[in-house]
């Protein structure tokens, strides 16, 4: 009881605002306090001070609530509110972050800012209205199975089904729908939207990818044949995620010494290469089996699932010198190489471009990236009351993902989207390819470091993903460390912490669908566990997604270097190849405008940026967790300027992993 001093901070959104009334109530460990009006009319980036006299005995302070209503016959309008602070009878400063949306005639409960882990076992009023706000998130934030064999996702059809706080803003709304919006109007304006023609000339295609470039997708125009460049993609493209060390050949590709005598020169042989770790393997085996989409301009698309052997040459150039289409050798699958006629080798490459794009889009981005990030999105919501610290740290890494992701569901892999539209893996493959990735996945193959090692890339020289992800890892790992050190004071209370273990265990079951012999662990039982854990969940829905999104327009623009649809099944021999048949296997005109547009939208971030480590909600109010966001802004400026020093020296740079054009979380 008492006087309280109340600030309320409404948001600089553009419709922050609100006619409504707000009322607010106290709650501490004892009871709460009756609500009391606080008036109406609030404007944007506005605060509003109050004194207040509370007559009941709360107790401590926890937190406040939050209610509005409509004044008269106004109409419902939302409102944001940033923050509420408090000054209790006795001087003490409470501070209650929101950063939410409030859209209905309700209240909400805010927690203290101060990051708690807190047992479910207590009796006072807050710890029972928390449970009851887990309770309600459980009914907003509901599971749908996407597919089988998929991880769930949220139950919502459309982005109106979404709750209002995991929609866009209209700033980034705004400006996603209106980037769309000329992309399609600008190849519109050329005539090239409706020709369902293939291609005359590869000359033609210069037609429409002058619609749109970048420095580094002129670079890819020229070099795209380059079997220099076919490697380096490997190490440093949209998807350095899928080749491999190969110490021993797999006993479906029958690559011999001779055959590669010519790659490789008189001075070693395949053995000693194999041997030495200077051979490696893309093998697209996932794809065996997966059907190809029929729907594509009404004409049946083809799926091959390649094996590329490569060679770390010793001027340390990463070059393709074999190529299988297929699992099966035989006749029927040649293995295409470097010494072949030109074409022949060419469409081989393009082949294993065209299974890349296949497998990158589904399992590394699709499925690694954002499906995931929605299983943590959700699972977050689900479990952790707001003032737990690991929502506080997750939440700025999970925005707008929700609303993204529904769109994707709808618009993108639904029927009749994009994929069904311009993509071999269409609405009958996505499913199947998404269920195969699953029962592949490990937990290693999340986390970077464990990742580079399982694949045996620790030193092949000229990767870029790895120098650059691993500095980010680092720090993002150093920052986790910190707050896990400084919330969990031992192994023993990340064990009994229930909202925790029940989170990870949602994810476990949901996400990773109990999977066992993926090493994913359905409980953590140490501090560092928890840290790898975490580590991993911030990693995924940044850097991994800048990783395997960023570069989409600069490495796909140029069509031949990643069709999105094959039109002929891959070549049964050699020696028939034209520049005629590869331009009738290639994406007909229309298609290859519609891939075009596609990548510029998602290649680039909408308004409404926010940089790895931009943390502008403060949802951690205490001194000694700002000061560990503090460093960890610090350190990824250092690697900012790491980076960019090192691109100077690069024969091309690397411009995916700059933690200045990171994104704190899956927005597109």
């Amino acid at each position: 009881m008492g006087l309280y001093k109340v600030t309320v901070a409404t948001g600089s959104h553009l419709l922050a605002g609100t006619t409504n009334i707000i009322y607010i109530s106290f709650v501490g460990v004892k009871n709460e306090s009756a609500k009391h009006k606080l008036g109406h009319g609030w404007r944007r980036a506005s605060e509003c001070d109050f004194r207040l006299n509370i007559k009941e005995d709360i107790g401590e302070l926890l937190s406040v609530r939050l209610f509005k209503d409509r004044y008269l016959l106004q109409l419902q309008d939302a409102w944001y509110c940033e923050n509420v602070k408090v000054i209790d009878p006795i001087g003490k400063l409470h501070q209650f972050p929101v950063y939410q949306w409030i859209s209905e005639d309700t209240s909400v409960l805010i927690p203290e800012g101060r990051g708690n882990i807190l047992s479910l076992g207590s009796d006072n009023v807050y710890e029972d209205q928390r449970r009851r706000h887990l309770e309600n998130n459980r009914e907003v934030y509901k599971w749908k199975m996407y597919a089988p064999g998929s991880p769930h996702c949220i139950d919502a059809d459309g982005i109106g089904d979404l709750p209002v706080n995991e929609q866009f803003s209209d700033q980034k709304r705004g400006s996603f729908l209106f980037r769309g919006a000329i992309s399609g109007a600008e190849v519109a304006l050329k005539g090239l939207t409706f020709n369902k023609n293939s291609w005359k000339t590869v000359d033609d295609i210069k037609t429409i990818f002058t619609c749109k470039r970048s420095d580094i997708s002129d670079e890819v125009s020229k070099r795209w044949n380059e079997d220099s460049f076919f490697g380096y993609q490997y190490l440093n493209g949209v998807n350095p995620m899928l080749i491999r060390k190969c110490l021993n050949l797999p006993e479906n590709f029958p690559v011999t010494s001779s055959m590669v005598a010519a790659s490789l020169g008189t001075s070693t042989d395949l053995q000693k290469e194999l041997q030495n770790g200077n051979v490696f393997l893309a093998d697209y085996k996932i794809l065996q089996g997966i059907p190809a989409n029929d729907s594509v301009n009404g004409k049946q698309q083809y799926i091959s699932a390649p094996m590329c052997l490569l060679w770390k040459d010793p001027q340390d150039q990463l070059l393709p010198i074999a190529i299988q289409l297929g699992q099966t050798p035989g006749e029927q699958t040649p293995i295409f190489l470097p010494s072949d006629s030109e074409w022949d080798w060419t469409l081989a490459k393009i082949w294993v471009r065209s299974a890349e794009f296949q497998v990158h889009q589904t399992a590394y981005h699709l499925l690694h990236t954002h499906l995931f990030a929605e299983v943590f999105n959700v699972a977050t919501n689900r479990q952790l009351p707001r003032n737990h610290p690991v929502y506080k740290l997750l939440i700025p890494h999970l925005r707008y993902t929700l609303d993204i992701n529904t769109l994707a569901r709808q618009f993108l892999i639904g029927p009749g989207g994009v994929f069904d539209q311009i993509v071999a893996v269409g609405k009958s493959g996505i499913k199947p390819l998404l269920k195969k990735a699953m029962e592949e996945l490990t937990y290693s193959a999340l986390c970077l470091p464990e990742d580079i090692k399982a694949r045996g890339l620790e030193s092949i020289p000229n990767f870029y993903y790895r120098v650059d992800g691993q500095m980010i890892w680092e720090a993002m790992k150093r920052f986790v460390s910190n707050m896990v050190q400084h919330y969990y004071k031992s192994d023993e209370s990340v064990r009994t912490d229930p909202e925790l273990q029940a989170w990870v265990a949602d994810i476990y079951e949901k996400g990773f669908l109990s999977n066992e012999s993926s090493g994913i662990p359905s409980s953590l039982e140490t501090m560092p566990s928890l840290v790898r854990y975490l580590t991993m969940v911030i990693f995924r829905c940044s850097a991994q997604h800048a990783a395997v999104n960023s570069g989409q327009f600069d490495f796909y623009a140029w069509m031949p270097n990643g069709p999105s649809s094959m039109k002929r099944p891959p070549p049964t021999a050699k020696g028939v190849t034209t520049i005629q048949s590869i331009l009738d296997s290639l994406p007909d005109v229309n298609t290859t405008t519609s891939g075009l547009v596609v990548v510029w939208q998602l290649s680039s971030e909408p308004q409404d940026k926010r940089p790895l480590g931009c943390y502008p909600d403060e949802h951690f109010t205490e001194e000694t967790p700002q000061l560990f966001i503090k460093d960890f802004q610090e350190k990824l400026a250092e690697i900012s300027k790491t980076i960019n020093e090192s691109n100077q020296t690069r024969k091309m740079p690397y411009l995916y992993l700059d933690p200045k054009v990171i994104e704190n979380s899956i927005s597109i």
